[in-house]
């Protein structure tokens, strides 16, 4: 009968009628007396079924609209007829407007484009996730802005907002105690938190993009979500009441942080459940991690840094992920070596303290047994390369090697040959190179005597799949 009725493209009580009279009709026993009052009931449940079909068709059409995403393609979809419009009034929970994504926003006068949000955000109801970006478009109204957030605040679920408003719009006094559980947020001020007052009980993910902030202020804004997971912070305006920067968090459930762009003199983070730790393009005297061993991911990647202590967050690490970084090297090791869970290791683009140091990658080989991804640039310097080949222990684990270089020489396909040797059971080499535009003979030459190399070598190695990747 379902199948009948899905399958359908006019369902009538003509046709559904008769097997479901004849079903009620073995199940109660009745006979012709009672036919009248089997139809009765047959039609309730024809009624009941017609009605949830339609619910479903309409969700359906809700989530295919709320996949389209942008606000200007929903609208359009939503005329194609009346169940439409109706799946957008009732069913649609995703909602997105975004000024990269049509040129006419750029268009429009603010006040239009006030206008046109307001009435597209009040068709809806039941909005789970809202995503309002303005980049390049002039400040609105705040109480334009209050409206569109108080309208959708208690079913708001995620909430991406960059917009400049005049004046400044408290997000955390109109979307606090609700059931936000996603909230980014560019381009503002926080100022004042209320950590009783503005409480997120269901916010898990938190991200802070050219935002004013004090450590106070955030400090105390992490403290009013209990249930906090992923933490990003990115270029923050961190205000100091002294002239030290120094901001400390201790926030015992985050598990992914992301941290791009802070300048700081120092950064202390406590999260006994951290997982991910991912620093970029940052300026610190000290970062410290003050943790309970749950860290698996650690990536570093152009950063300077004076002192580092991730301390004892390493005993489970699996990725190690560091480049534009300058290593001293046995400080390092002796940081990471507890790390016998590691099965990825990347040092790309490090530079050396000591010009004279030399990564032991038989060290490597005893340390970390479960390795099987290695990725190690090519630094000469001197006639000094600073990953040593010496030693009889191998790579036995390593399937996936990825070498690269900045400026190539005769002795890269030598260090490659040497690296093939160590990883018996090596499927896949990924060679990564830089080349100029400016090429002159010597370089065409000594990349030409490189790939000569590169192909004679493997041929010894018939079962690695090789991999170029040029920029």
């Amino acid at each position: 009968l379902i199948k009948s009725i899905y399958s359908s493209k006019q369902p009538s009580s003509s046709w559904i009628l008769p097997p479901i009279i004849g079903f009620l009709s073995v199940i109660q026993g009745g006979g012709s007396s009672s036919k009248l009052r089997l139809e009765s009931t047959s039609l309730s449940i024809v009624s009941l079924l017609m009605s949830n079909l339609l619910l479903t068709v309409l969700s359906v059409i809700g989530n295919i609209l709320s996949r389209l995403g942008g606000a200007r393609d929903v609208v359009i979809a939503s005329a194609t007829c009346r169940k439409w419009r109706e799946a957008w009034r009732k069913h649609l929970h995703t909602l997105s407007f975004n000024s990269n994504d049509w040129h006419v926003y750029h268009d429009l006068t603010t006040s239009q484009l006030e206008i046109l949000i307001t009435q597209t955000i009040f068709q809806t109801t039941g909005l789970q996730g809202l995503l309002i970006l303005m980049d390049g478009v002039d400040k609105f109204s705040a109480s334009t802005v209050i409206a569109w957030l108080m309208y959708t605040r208690e079913t708001l679920r995620r909430l991406i907002y960059n917009v400049r408003t005049t004046p400044n719009v408290n997000i955390l006094e109109i979307c606090g105690r609700q059931k936000m559980e996603m909230l980014e947020l560019s381009h503002n001020s926080i100022t004042g938190v209320e950590p009783n007052f503005q409480r997120f009980p269901c916010l898990k993910s938190l991200s802070l993009s050219d935002v004013s902030i004090s450590a106070l202020d955030l400090n105390l804004l992490l403290t009013a979500c209990p249930k906090i997971e992923t933490l990003e912070l990115i270029n923050p305006e961190i205000a100091m009441s002294d002239a030290q920067v120094t901001v400390e968090l201790s926030i015992p459930t985050l598990r992914r942080v992301y941290v791009e762009a802070i300048s700081m003199d120092k950064f202390i983070l406590e999260a006994d459940s951290i997982e991910c730790l991912h620093l970029k393009d940052c300026a610190l005297e000290l970062f410290e991690l003050i943790g309970k061993g749950t860290l698996k991911h650690f990536k570093i990647d152009d950063v300077s840094v004076i002192h580092l202590d991730i301390g004892d967050t390493v005993d489970n690490l699996e990725i190690i992920d560091v480049s534009n970084f300058t290593i001293i090297w046995p400080k390092f090791y002796q940081m990471i070596s507890k790390s016998s869970k590691l099965t990825k290791l990347r040092l790309w683009d490090v530079v050396f303290d000591d010009e004279d140091e030399i990564v032991d990658l038989e060290t490597i080989a005893v340390c970390f047994p479960q390795l099987s991804h290695l990725a190690l640039s090519y630094d000469l310097r001197d006639g000094v390369v600073n990953y040593g080949l010496q030693g009889s222990s191998h790579l036995e684990n390593v399937i996936v090697l990825e070498l690269g270089w900045t400026i190539i020489n005769d002795l890269f396909s030598h260090w490659v040959e040497g690296l093939l040797k160590l990883c018996p059971n090596l499927r896949k080499l990924v060679i990564h190179g830089v080349v100029s535009e400016a090429k002159s003979h010597e370089e065409c030459q000594m990349l030409a005597n490189f790939t000569s190399s590169i192909v004679q070598l493997m041929r010894k190695y018939m079962h690695v799949d090789v991999q170029f990747d040029y920029e």
